[in-house]
């Protein structure tokens, strides 16, 4: 059935619309969550309005007063949101108008499409900084664990096949690397979003005397110096959504890397690796099988990745096909953004908890790295010391494997006077290509998992974390 003209657009309607259209089209069930950036929006845009000379300071002041006396119920949860008033801003205007008679004014010279616009901007501004300070703490507690097992050696893989002995240490720095790619990621949407879209109005701007750089300033859209950062135009103001996707990628990326060190620990956690043992709060058990420990954390983060990586999916396919410039299509563009935020701040949260509480199996990993095969590649290495093209060294080293596995001995095992006999440069001190630690020490360059490299990387990430 349809109601009496809505409060906020309605002099046009007869009549307001129906309530399944109204439970159809409201937003404030889930971008009530804007509320501080409205707020703050709104007492921007009111200063800027009493400094051009369209309210008075105390009309000003009056606005600001109320804003901060419903933030504050708000916050403290004794605020009452009305799903006939639409979305955050309208309920928060209205219980405004209530209080504040000149808040009638407030919306002067704006439109809901850049007010969203600005709150939008001003969430993704605070938004990457709470991610950033998560992967902080994440990487804090990755470096913990590292710099705890700065002497432990394992196998690394390709294709999940063992490959080279590495310090663990070493693979704990490339999720060091990844997590600092992703901060910086963070930070570039942050900067994209530093940009004052208010006083775009609703497509094209407003015939009233605003001051959109003072607007920019009060609200803290400045560059390094300290300069006011405005919107060009007034149409992309309002319909880019470029900060939305951006966001949700650079969500998504993180989901992707917390997935691949998830899958890492989920491995070494198995009986079949037992390089680590997780902590207990991090993982449960099975309601049938009492000895069963599952890294179900784990798991969780690998499932929340492919959910990341939908909400990137929605947000492009959402505005793929849009003509310039509003459309209501664009109330969609929040919930799958608040829940890419919500679970990548849980994620890190988790992983960051898991690495806190994960000890190390040394005598498991003594014994993983201990296979001579590890340091195939080293023995052709001192080939090519010797003189032989790396091609040639390479099919040699390929006849010793073959050789030890078919006498099903060690490499390391074999004769020197059988080695010789598949090439003449293999010299009694070939066996040191399988002495661990020098073939460790002899991985000098930047970026190689030596022991000196190690120790470098470590310093160098505990001056970058502080």
């Amino acid at each position: 059935m349809a109601k009496k003209a809505q409060a906020t657009w309605g002099g046009r309607f007869s009549a307001g619309p129906a309530e399944l259209m109204l439970k159809f089209s409201e937003s404030v069930s889930f971008d009530a969550r804007l509320a501080p950036f409205d707020v703050q929006g709104s007492k921007g845009h009111s200063a800027m309005l009493a400094h051009v000379g369209i309210i008075t300071a105390q009309e000003r002041d009056a606005i600001h007063a109320g804003l901060d006396a419903i933030l504050a119920e708000i916050q403290a949860g004794k605020f009452t949101w009305r799903t006939q008033f639409e979305d955050v801003h309208m309920n928060i205007e209205q219980a405004l108008t209530k209080r504040v008679p000149a808040a009638a004014k407030l919306h002067t010279a704006r439109s809901r499409n850049d007010q969203v616009a600005t709150d939008m901007r001003l969430y993704f501004k605070a938004a990457c900084t709470d991610i950033i300070q998560r992967i902080d703490a994440a990487q804090r507690a990755i470096l913990a664990l590292a710099e705890a097992n700065a002497d432990v050696l394992i196998p690394g893989y390709t294709h999940l096949q063992r490959a080279q002995p590495v310090y663990l240490a070493h693979h704990l720095g490339a999720y060091l690397e990844m997590l600092q790619r992703d901060a910086e990621r963070f930070a570039v949407v942050q900067d994209h979003a530093n940009w004052c879209p208010l006083g775009s109005g609703a497509i094209a701007g407003t015939t009233l005397p605003i001051d959109r750089e003072f607007s920019a300033k009060a609200l803290g859209f400045v560059d390094a110096k300290g300069r006011p950062r405005v919107t060009p135009n007034s149409m992309d103001a309002v319909s880019d959504r470029d900060t939305y996707i951006e966001f949700a990628a650079a969500c998504a990326t993180v989901g992707v890397h917390l997935s691949r060190m998830a899958e890492d620990l989920i491995l070494w956690a198995s009986q079949e690796f037992k390089f680590v043992e997780l902590p207990d709060a991090f993982c449960t058990g099975s309601s049938l099988m009492p000895q069963k420990k599952n890294p179900d954390s784990m798991e969780l983060i690998r499932g929340k990745s492919a959910r990341l990586q939908g909400n990137l999916h929605t947000l492009l396919t959402l505005v793929k096909g849009l003509p310039l410039t509003y459309n209501r299509d664009l109330q969609e563009d929040k919930p799958p953004v608040f829940d890419s935020h919500d679970q990548t701040v849980l994620c890190l949260e988790v992983l960051a908890g898991t690495f806190a509480g994960t000890t190390v199996h040394r005598d498991r990993c003594a014994t993983a790295v201990a296979d001579p095969a590890l340091l195939a590649t080293d023995l052709a290495d001192y080939l090519v010391r010797a003189g032989v093209p790396f091609r040639e060294a390479h099919h040699v080293v390929g006849a010793v494997v073959r050789l030890a596995e078919k006498k099903r001995v060690p490499i390391d095992r074999l004769s020197h006077a059988e080695v010789q006999r598949v090439h003449p440069k293999l010299a009694p001190d070939w066996i040191e290509s399988f002495h661990l630690d020098k073939a460790m020490a002899r991985r000098t360059g930047t970026g190689m998992p030596g022991p000196a490299q190690v120790k470098r990387q470590l310093a160098r990430w505990k001056k970058l974390l502080g």
